[in-house]
This record gives C-alpha cells, sequence and structure tokens, in this order.
C-alpha cells in the first residue's frame, strides 16, 4: 500500500513529462522536419520515463529525480520561441542547464548522493557551469568531461566494498559520457561546416538515449551489491594460486586485500609465493577472516572491515580460497619434488666425478705404474741379452706397452683430466687444442668457479672436438670461454660440413644432462655446409638442487 501514492505521482509525472515534451517541440520545431525533433524527444522522454521509473522502483536512490530532472531541463531550452516573454528569457538562459543534474547523476551514481568533499565541490561546479556559456567552447568541453572523468577516478580508487564495486560501474558511464560530450565537440572542431553538425549531433541525442537507458538497467539489477565470487570458484580451478589475491581483491573492491595460506609441514602463514606472511598489528583496523576446510585453518584474508559483512559472500569467498589454497599444496609438493629431484642429479653427478676421478688415480698408481716398472724391466733385459732374435722380440714388447701405456693415459683423461686437476682450466683446454689434428683457437677469460663447473666446460670442450675430428672436414675450429655475470660461457666453433642433429650421439646427451643439472643450457646452431656453433651457459657457482 505504500508504493501506491509513488506510483500514481509516477504515472502523473509520466504524463506531465510527455506533455512538456510535446510543447517544447510544438514551440521549438512546429513539428516540422521528424530528423529535428523526434531525437530531441526521445533523449528528454527517455531521461524522464528512466527517472520515474528508477524513482519507482528504487526510492533509496535519489538517481531517479536527478534523471528526471536531467529531461525536463533538456526540453527547457526549446521554449526559447514562446509567446511568454519571461518563459522565453529563461530558456534563452538554460541551453546546457541539464548538464547539471547530468553530472550530479554520474559522479554520485548509483546513490545520487555526494559522499566526499571531492564529489561535492564537482557537482556544485557542475550547476554553476551549467548556468554559464562556459559548455559553448568545444576546447572547454572537452577539458570539462576530462575532469568529470578524473573526479570519478579518484572516487573509484578511494572506495572500497560493495561502494568500489559501485564506483567501477560509475567510472564506466562517466567515462562513456565524457566520450559522447567530447566526442561531439571534437566533431566541431575538426568539421567545422554545418553539413557536419547535423550528423554528430543525431549521434550525440542517440548516445545520450543508451546513457539513459542504460543508467536504468544497471540502478535495477544492482551487480555492485553481489561481489563476482561465484564464478571465481570455477576460475580458481583454472588458474595460479597467485592469482587467487588480486582476483578476490577485484571481485570485493578492495585493493588492500591480503591472502595468507597455512602449509603442512611450513611453521607460521605463506603467501602464495612460499614468503614468509604476518598479520596485521590489531589496532591496524583491518580485518581478519579465517578460512577452515573441517576444522583445519587452511588460509586467512586481511581486508577492510567494510569488505566481508555478508555471510553468504563469506562462503564463497571461503570456497574460492579453499580451492586456492589446495592449488598451493599442490605447487608447494610440485616445487619441493622439482627441488628434491634436481637435488638428486646434482648428487648423483657429484658421485660420478668422484667415482671417475678414483678409478683415474688407481690407474695412474697402479696399472701405470706397473708398465713403467716393466717397460724399465724389459730395456734393462734388451741392453743386456746378445741374441739378436731375444732383442728384436724385446723391442717389440717395449713398443707394445708404450702403445698400452698411451691407451691407459687417454682412458685416465677419459674418466677424469689429470690436466684439469694438476693444471687447471686454461691449461688443459691448450692441452686439448694441442693434441688436435688441426689448428684450433683457445681463447679463456675466466674467474673462480666450481669444480663442476671446469669439468663440465672441460668435458664439453673435448668432446666437441673429438666430433670435429671425427665427423666435420673441418680446417680450423675456435674455443671461446668467458665468464661475466656469474655464468661461465662455453663455445666451440668450426668450419666443417654442419649439418649436426641436436644431441644425437651419446657424449652430446651426456654432457646436456650434465649442463641441466648444473642449472645451464646447451645450444647447438648448424647449418649445412656452413660449420657449427655449439655453445653452452653455466652458472659460476650452481646452487644444490638448481
Amino acid at each position: 500500500m505504500k508504493d501506491r501514492p509513488r506510483r500514481l505521482i509516477a504515472v502523473a509525472g509520466a504524463g506531465l513529462g510527455a506533455a512538456i515534451g510535446l510543447a517544447s517541440e510544438q514551440s521549438a520545431t512546429r513539428f516540422g522536419n521528424p530528423a529535428t525533433w523526434v531525437p530531441d524527444l526521445a533523449v528528454g522522454w527517455t531521461f524522464i520515463a528512466g527517472g520515474l521509473v528508477l524513482w519507482d522502483r528504487r526510492p533509496s536512490s535519489r538517481s531517479g529525480p536527478l534523471m528526471a530532472a536531467t529531461g525536463a531541463a533538456w526540453f527547457l531550452p526549446n521554449f526559447s520561441f514562446s509567446s511568454l516573454a519571461a518563459l522565453a528569457w529563461v530558456a534563452d538562459r538554460s541551453l546546457f542547464l541539464y548538464r547539471g543534474p547530468l553530472v550530479h547523476l554520474l559522479l554520485t551514481f548509483p546513490t545520487g548522493s555526494a559522499d566526499s568533499r571531492l564529489t561535492f565541490v564537482a557537482v556544485a561546479t557542475g550547476y554553476v557551469l551549467a548556468l554559464t556559456t562556459v559548455w559553448q567552447s568545444d576546447p572547454a568541453t572537452i577539458v570539462l568531461t576530462l575532469l568529470l572523468v578524473v573526479v570519478g577516478l579518484v572516487e573509484y580508487r578511494r572506495a572500497v566494498g560493495p561502494a568500489r564495486r559501485a564506483r567501477r560501474v560509475a567510472l564506466g558511464a562517466e567515462a562513456f559520457a565524457g566520450l559522447v560530450l567530447a566526442g561531439s565537440a571534437a566533431a566541431r572542431l575538426i568539421v567545422p561546416n554545418e553539413r557536419a553538425i547535423d550528423p554528430s549531433h543525431l549521434v550525440f541525442e542517440v548516445s545520450l538515449c543508451v546513457l539513459a537507458v542504460s543508467l536504468v538497467v544497471l540502478l535495477m539489477r544492482a551487480p555492485w551489491e553481489r561481489a563476482a565470487v561465484t564464478d571465481l570458484v570455477v576460475e580458481m580451478g583454472e588458474a595460479r594460486s597467485d592469482g587467487l589475491r588480486d582476483e578476490l581483491a577485484r571481485a570485493l573492491g578492495d585493493p588492500t586485500l591480503e591472502v595468507g595460506y597455512r602449509v603442512p609441514g611450513i611453521g607460521g602463514l605463506v603467501d602464495a609465493r612460499g614468503r614468509p606472511f604476518a598479520l596485521p598489528d590489531p589496532e591496524s583496523g583491518r580485518a581478519v577472516t579465517t578460512v577452515r576446510s573441517g576444522a583445519q585453518e587452511i588460509a586467512v584474508l586481511v581486508h577492510d572491515r567494510s569488505v566481508l559483512d555478508d555471510p553468504g559472500l563469506v562462503e564463497a569467498v571461503s570456497a574460492a580460497a579453499r580451492l586456492a589454497a589446495s592449488n598451493a599444496r599442490l605447487q608447494a609438493d610440485v616445487r619441493a619434488g622439482v627441488v628434491e629431484l634436481a637435488a638428486s642429479r646434482r648428487r648423483l653427478l657429484d658421485a660420478g666425478d668422484e667415482e671417475r676421478r678414483r678409478l683415474a688415480h688407481r690407474l695412474q698408481d697402479g696399472a701405470e705404474r706397473d708398465l713403467d716398472e716393466m717397460a724399465a724391466t724389459v730395456e734393462r733385459a734388451r741392453t743386456t741379452s746378445s741374441g739378436p732374435a731375444t732383442v728384436e722380440q724385446l723391442g717389440a714388447v717395449e713398443s707394445q706397452l708404450r702403445q698400452t701405456r698411451e691407451d691407459l693415459e687417454r682412458l685416465g683423461r677419459g674418466l677424469h683430466p689429470r690436466d684439469l686437476t694438476d693444471l687447471g682450466l686454461v691449461s688443459a683446454l691448450r692441452s686439448l687444442a694441442d693434441r688436435a689434428t688441426f689448428p684450433v683457437t683457445v681463447g679463456v677469460r675466466v674467474t673462480d668457479m666450481d669444480p663442476t663447473v671446469e669439468a663440465a666446460a672441460y668435458y664439453l670442450v673435448a668432446e666437441a672436438l673429438t666430433n670435429v675430428t671425427k665427423h666435420a672436414a673441418a680446417t680450423f675450429a675456435t674455443v671461446s670461454v668467458a665468464s661475466s655475470d656469474g655464468h661461465l660461457t662455453v663455445e666451440v666453433t668450426d668450419d666443417g660440413v654442419g649439418g649436426a642433429v641436436g644431441a644425437r650421439g651419446s657424449g652430446l646427451r651426456g654432457l646436456v644432462d650434465r649442463i641441466e643439472t648444473l642449472g645451464g643450457s646447451l645450444s647447438i646452431t648448424s647449418p649445412g655446409g656452413e660449420g657449427t656453433r655449439l655453445a653452452a651457459r653455466i652458472p659460476l657457482h650452481p646452487v644444490e638442487g638448481t
């Protein structure tokens, strides 16, 4: 029953608005050219009708009366041709009067009330300017509409919770209105002739109708009253956990919102990236909402006190946070597994190098020493023997011993390069170049590095030069080793036939594993007929588990 008087007033207002509109068009155009008076009538009627609908359906908002006032003010200038002198005088001075309530409507949408000093001043300024001729200047119109959008943006950034969500909608309306007003002014500046005025004015009038209808639909639906958290639960199934904070902040209208997770095995709270997360001081004025799964605490939300005041909203947010917390746990487990796998690979690499080093020492201290002793014994026997046949046989044995010793030395270098241990990387690489069957230029500029990195660089150059010898038919090769920015860069190039395909050989496959275990990378460029370039980049001091 309480709504009946308001509805009757709305019906009466609709009839009055229709009559005012028709009277204004009769006064201004005598209904001569429909292309002139129909769009003009549509703008005023749309604002009046929309305002009356909102006044009836959304009486708590002042936006309805402001829309109706905008429509009524739109018709007032048409009475400039009235026979009533007083009415004509007022109409002559109200060409832009409608922009006062329009600015008021946009800056205070959806409540219709100025809730800050900045908005109050901007609204008051809008009414004052609506009574002046400032809007007749196209440059001034562009500047004023820009200021309108700036004020809306400032108010949006200040707001939190439902007010921020509402201001986001209002900011979109302000931007659209600013585009309509500034666009119309810009069109007149760019094409300053009468033929351009009519089409641009028609676009302007149609855009105002669209704006009025959009404001009515938005206020009737009031999407800011419901945080967009329902779909967030589905979205979080496809998103990273560190996206929850941004998504919740956007949906709830609180840019200061923070999320902390309780991950098993980690003391205290952590954020989505695993960093320690501290709760705010009780005196800070921030609210803390605990998210539970059963009796277990899985996350906390730190937010503005005005954000989560709806139990249903809290449950929706909690559901999204529970899913994100599960994702965070899974990601933490995966990261831990990756770290453990990398650490295991590093331990295997270190153990393999240690075993190769031990075998190389055994060869040096065992088999090679025994061969040296046998060679000395054969030499003494050959010098004391008088029979030609015996001397010849001892010479053959001595030659075989030398060959065996050389084979053992090569095997020892393959297991663990003695030159690298005794002389360092620079001398070891130059020794490799000296043993090559083709010219090799070596350039080395390095600083201190992990021994495993030195070994990786040595093996890479050794394997590359071996492949050049076997497959490239090259006339020369270049070895470049340099350290910078915490990394060692190793390059081996040749002028051979090219055409090498990745790490096809078992030796290079092993090097790829070794280098990747140290956190580095290996690439091969080998266009046919243009030689091959093998390049590696390795951290100088790999961290355990990288």
